[in-house]
């Protein structure tokens, strides 16, 4: 059986950077956005929430909060994706029902409804010919991203997606081999070494060739070095601040 037009565009994603200065249209968007509202969610809750963002000034600022990301600023529509329990929260007080959104459980349900949602709004992009990125520096300074929009309690950035029509045509980068990845029936790490050791030559190749010469990475080294330092370590504090406080932070306030 040949490969349809579904997967391939699946497998053949790249994340693009740099963007024309051709709009997207409000049916384009209107469309991403539905496609984005039909994805799966945990229980029907439907965690999510999406921030369009057209505003130059405003897209100014975001990426500025994202860890100075130009293509934030230059596409030309930026999606915030939150997990939201806002809206929860309001039909829990609506039918007189206590609102325990206090596990850790709960971030986890938002986050997978939102990249969800996130993943079919890119796929819906690409088959309009538009290219976009996901920005997970949204949440480098999650409490000025949750001012700037206006965002409630219960609710937290999870990603940003720029879509807009592709200025660049950048060679796919290679993922981890198929050994690496899936198991059958259990877990089985006995090639993992091998794998990984094949992977670090594919991706020294990739950069090398990518930058002609500039650099060489091995994968592993990468992951190595972006492990050995906490990663985003505010976000926890931040979370408690809109209301996702775990048992034990609910303990020690009593």
């Amino acid at each position: 059986m040949g490969k349809n037009s579904v997967i391939d565009l699946i497998q053949s994603h790249r994340s693009i950077r740099k963007f024309t200065d051709a709009p997207v249209s409000e049916k384009q968007i209107d469309e991403v956005i539905a496609s984005g509202r039909w994805a799966p969610t945990s229980h029907h809750v439907q965690a999510y929430s999406i921030i369009v963002v057209k505003e130059d000034a405003k897209k100014k600022e975001l990426a500025k909060l994202a860890g100075n990301q130009a293509y934030v600023e230059s596409c030309p529509v930026f999606f915030v994706i939150c997990a939201d329990f806002h809206r929860l929260k309001q039909v829990s007080e609506l039918h007189d029902q206590p609102f325990e959104v206090g596990e850790q459980e709960n971030v986890l349900v938002g986050a997978v409804d939102a990249a969800l949602v996130a993943q079919n709004m890119l796929l819906a992009a690409r088959s309009f010919d538009l290219g976009g990125v996901m920005i997970g520096g949204i949440r480098n300074n999650p409490e000025a991203v949750s001012k700037l929009l206006n965002l409630p309690s219960y609710t937290f950035p999870v990603m940003g997606l720029c879509i807009g029509v592709p200025d660049q045509d950048p060679e796919q980068k290679p993922r981890l081999p198929k050994e690496a990845v899936v198991h059958q029936e259990q877990y089985d790490a006995t090639n993992l070494p091998k794998s990984i050791e094949d992977y670090d030559q594919v991706m020294e190749t990739y950069y090398y060739n990518r930058t002609k010469g500039a650099r060489a990475d091995k994968w592993s080294e990468q992951m190595a070095h972006f492990f050995s330092t906490p990663k985003r370590p505010h976000v926890g504090e931040f979370l408690r601040g809109q209301g996702f406080l775990t048992r034990k932070d609910e303990l020690d306030k009593e």
